[in-house]
């Protein structure tokens, strides 16, 4: 896996799953879901802080460190039905010393929350009638929602994390850590719609927030590079060119960029970025930013030869074959196609990881067939048959 990632010479291609919450959800906790993707002959990799199978909490689509509010802020929730709107409205306000935030959310039959409201969540983007966040005025009141580890949370996550990374060197395993976040969290607490707007009308509060969440951001990752993984991950679905051109990237986006995976390799750690739509024309950016591996080279939303000629040897390129309509939907056939393809176009030992992208969610019998066709015949070309 290193030897991929640093585009060295190598034997094979490895298989790591990206993500593979079809196989978490059927295992008892983290290092059973581990055992079993070792067990599955796949080249696994170990994430710290551990993830579990289940996974209740304010900030779950940001993986890793806990994310935690000053003393000071309290919360209160409660929900309203108003006639104007189809469904019931949670409202939820956190009151800090710079002034109260508010938001409101439309309660869906679909809501996974209850009656709750989580800090950080895809769900709130599409169901938000008031986001968090509206303009420059609150960004004084939402630093008090992110501040930096305390020593407690730091001593916790590296009680945690201490039989992971023995498990790792026990078995030769790579360790990753993460996941740091940019434009993302704007998505929760600005919505991606206004941030595409405020990107051209309030072009120095998106500047201004962007480097509130960067700062906050490098508070974290410290504590996960001190722990010595050997790679970074920062989530970056929302920073592609869906809500950005490649001169607003350039000019919002790249410059944090930078600065991130210079501190990973300052830390000695590689810098891992996921992505996985409508990025072809930022590829170049990717090469200037330092990144070592882009996580999500989708089959099916990336053009695969442009992509080896653009970053082959200079990024390793992580995926190769879609996870949803291939491998949990897709046939024998589709699955070794999109499997020789992509060894074809991209596995010619110069940086290339197998992955379903971004996550094979499903354990239905076809998901599990068309896994066991992916890693045997992966095997199989691969000269990895035990």
């Amino acid at each position: 896996m290193l030897a991929a990632i640093d585009r060295e010479a190598h034997d094979y291609s490895p298989c790591s799953f990206m993500m593979f919450n079809g196989l978490k959800s059927v295992s008892n906790d983290y290092l059973d879901y581990l055992h079993k993707q070792l067990e599955m002959g796949l080249d696994t990799f170990v994430e710290i802080p551990p993830r579990p199978p289940v996974v209740v909490n304010d900030y779950y689509n940001l993986h890793g460190l806990p994310v935690s509010y000053d003393p000071d802020v309290k919360t209160r929730e409660w929900i309203e039905n108003l006639p104007d709107e189809e469904h019931p409205i949670m409202i939820k306000e956190y009151i800090t010393p710079a002034g109260v935030l508010r938001t409101e959310v439309r309660q869906t039959e679909d809501w996974r929350w209850g009656d709750h409201v989580p800090f950080l969540d895809d769900y709130l983007v599409p169901r938000s009638r008031k986001f968090l966040v509206e303009d420059d005025n609150d960004l004084d009141a939402l630093q008090y929602l992110l501040v930096n580890p305390t020593g407690a949370e730091i001593e916790a996550f590296r009680n945690e994390s201490q039989p992971f990374l023995d498990f790792a060197q026990k078995h030769d395993l790579l360790v990753a850590g993460g996941w740091g976040v940019g434009a993302d969290l704007i998505g929760w607490v600005y919505g991606l719609q206004n941030m595409l707007f405020a990107v051209y009308d309030k072009p120095e509060f998106v500047k201004r927030l962007l480097e509130m969440i960067a700062i906050w951001n490098r508070s974290r990752m410290q504590v996960v590079l001190d722990a010595g993984v050997d790679l970074y991950i920062k989530r970056a679905w929302y920073e592609n060119c869906d809500f950005w051109t490649p001169d607003t990237y350039r000019e919002f986006i790249l410059p944090i960029l930078k600065v991130d995976a210079e501190l990973a390799h300052i830390g000695g750690a590689r810098f891992g970025y996921i992505i996985s739509s409508n990025c072809m024309p930022l590829l170049d950016e990717f090469v200037d930013a330092g990144i070592d591996v882009v996580i999500g080279v989708d089959p099916a939303q990336w053009d695969l030869e442009v992509t080896k000629r653009k970053l082959g040897g200079k990024v390793c390129l992580w995926g190769g074959i879609n996870g949803h309509l291939t491998v949990e939907q897709g046939t024998d056939e589709m699955v070794k196609g999109e499997l020789h393809r992509a060894l074809h176009v991209l596995g010619d030992g110069d940086g290339f990881i197998i992955s379903p992208v971004d996550n094979v969610r499903e354990y239905t019998p076809v998901a599990q067939k068309n896994v066991k066709t992916l890693i045997s015949e992966w095997q199989k070309i691969t000269g990895q048959l035990n």
